[in-house]
């Protein structure tokens, strides 16, 4: 008897037989092999994409991440995501003895085996990250952010069997349907915007017959997707900020210089005491941001230099240099990068580990500097108020 795991279906005169995967579990690793030794396909799809599929042939590459470029090419916020998002995936699989994805390995490996064509069939990682990013509200954005971070301290085991249930389309159904109400605008960029993309690639993969190894939460959506057609150009686009965020981001530090320098003319007094707040709100809480990281204190000092400036030019962040500082008085060693899978279990290990703690210097200091400039805005306009009161 075949397992609930596979869908077999015909598409555009192709059969596609899809494997809905856990990414931890050792059974789907063993259905992945059998189900490509016994069906011999002309193509094997993978849920991979370029960049995850090259960190699996190029283990080492990871160990030699420069964090200062990161930092400079504004990818830190995109690289402290990645690395929290999965370690709670490694967790599970460390519990259950295997490497998570393995069985996307043993795809790659059995299309090697048995001379099919590898597809590598997901979208890219960073772009969908940018589209959830770009696409989702400040108030999504908040409660994502404070769930990946709380997965690094849940602790909650999961059974073998439980894992396993993971994979029936009932339960799986009644998770997307929790998380969908949860974080509308996150499972349309990270599941139903990547069905349409999986659908595509793998309709499209060559040959008459095509297996296809993705993850079980996606084969609902994949299945209906097959019968429509997907502009995946258009999915692959990064959403640029609107012309009214633009317009606003330029206005309230104009808006800001224009008080002081109004309040400057009629009052100096008054005028450096807004000066003075905006330079202390920005400054300390950047400032103290960092520290809070664990950043050094030249780190710190750089942020409460450089916040007071950065908050009124949209296009930088004081983080950014912040987290440049940090990188160079504590540059993190090849051992750092793979003792990350162990610091990652506790809070402690998150702030004691050198590329976390850089990488939680960038958005801590980010973070406190638009608190501060939130309320030195704030007292800005207090005392311009009064001034002209």
């Amino acid at each position: 008897m075949e397992s609930t795991n596979i869908t077999r279906l015909q598409v555009n005169g192709k059969e596609i037989i899809l494997i809905g995967t856990a990414h931890v579990s050792k059974n789907s690793v063993a259905e992945v092999r059998e189900t490509i030794k016994n069906e011999q396909p002309d193509s094997v799809g993978i849920e991979l994409d370029a960049q995850r599929f090259e960190a699996i042939n190029q283990k080492d590459k990871w160990s030699n991440t420069d964090i200062f470029k990161i930092i400079k090419s504004k990818r830190a916020g995109f690289l402290f995501a990645n690395i929290l998002l999965s370690n709670y995936q490694r967790k599970l699989a460390e519990q259950f003895g295997i490497e998570s994805g393995q069985e996307m390995m043993e795809g790659i490996a059995c299309a090697k085996e048995y001379g099919a064509e590898l597809v590598l069939a997901d979208r890219s990682i960073q772009i969908t990250f940018n589209r959830i990013w770009r696409g989702c509200s400040l108030w999504e954005k908040t409660k994502l952010l404070f769930s990946i971070v709380l997965s690094v301290v849940d602790d909650q085991e999961i059974t073998e069997e439980d894992l396993e249930n993971l994979k029936s389309e009932d339960m799986l159904s009644a998770a997307l349907a929790e998380m969908g109400s949860a974080f509308k605008g996150v499972k349309r960029y990270l599941v139903d915007e990547r069905d349409q993309y999986l659908a595509y690639k793998i309709k499209n993969a060559p040959g008459n017959k095509i297996v296809a190894v993705v993850g079980a939460a996606h084969i609902a959506g994949i299945k209906e997707e097959f019968y429509k057609d997907q502009d995946i150009a258009k999915l692959e686009v990064i959403p640029s900020k609107s012309n009214v965020g633009k317009i606003i981001g330029w206005m309230i530090p104009v808006i800001i210089v224009g008080l002081v320098v109004a309040t400057f003319i009629v009052n100096p007094g008054s005028g450096w005491e807004q000066a003075k707040s905006w330079i202390l709100w920005t400054g300390l809480l950047s400032a103290l941001g960092t520290l809070l990281a664990g950043g050094h204190i030249l780190s710190a000092l750089t942020a409460f230099v450089a916040a007071p400036i950065t908050t009124l030019h949209p296009l930088l962040a004081s983080g950014w240099f912040a987290g440049m500082t940090e990188s160079y008085m504590r540059k993190p060693k090849v051992e750092d990068f793979e003792s990350l899978p162990k610091d990652l279990k506790t809070l402690k290990g998150l702030w004691r580990n050198k590329v976390t703690k850089i990488l939680m210097v960038v958005v801590f200091a980010n973070i406190g500097s638009s608190l501060g400039a939130w309320l030195g805005g704030l007292n800005i306009i207090g005392i311009f108020l009064h001034t002209f009161s």
